[in-house]
């Protein structure tokens, strides 16, 4: 199974690219979300990939971060979503989005997403409530490690935390990116005022 790929983006399309690795061209399918992130093609890109094999083919689906990717298996486990209405879903909402309306049981939110009904909303919620939380439990624990080094720097933990969540969406998630990046937010910001 193929995990991951780094390579040469050969070509972009919606919901489509190809990424070349050791003169092979990978054909990856990828929700909106990934495609605005990736460069211009060229340019080398990282994919966390999940293969889906089939007795008739094997497809490859690329996203940007970890979330999205386990966003997209966890909702493959539900019965009546296949990879192509998992995919919709991840382009149609923020996963931050997702997650909310899950936990929330906002049926109304997540039948606004192309291809899912009232029906598929209702069986989202019933199956994912509880099983996706908005940070993994170890990832919250450098997160309010991180904030309790800032406060204790002497930082407000409401600007404090603000600056942490900007650079957790940057996609840094270990304590010592995490405190350089919110840092230079907070450095950034206070030179700003004076």
């Amino acid at each position: 199974m193929i995990g991951s790929l780094r390579g040469k983006l050969i070509s972009k399309k919606p919901y489509d690219i190809i990424v070349e690795v050791a003169g092979v061209g990978y054909q990856v399918s990828v929700p909106l979300s990934t495609l605005s992130d990736l460069p211009d093609e060229g340019s080398e890109v990282f994919l966390h990939v999940h293969t889906h094999a089939r007795e008739d083919a094997l497809q490859l689906y690329g996203f940007s971060t970890e979330e999205e990717k386990k966003i997209f298996t966890t909702l493959l486990g539900i019965t009546g979503i296949g990879p192509k209405l998992a995919l919709n879903i991840i382009s149609g909402i923020s996963h931050d989005d997702f997650l909310k309306a899950v936990e929330a049981e906002e049926i109304a939110v997540l039948s606004k997403i192309p291809g899912v009904g009232k029906k598929t909303a209702h069986r989202i919620v019933l199956e994912l409530k509880g099983k996706l939380t908005r940070r993994e439990r170890a990832e919250n624990r450098v997160f309010e490690d991180t904030l309790s080094a800032l406060v204790n720097l002497g930082y407000k933990k409401s600007i404090a935390l603000e600056s942490l969540e900007k650079a957790h969406k940057k996609g840094y998630n270990d304590i010592e990116s995490l405190l350089k990046e919110a840092l230079k937010y907070l450095t950034g910001a206070s030179n700003e005022k004076n």
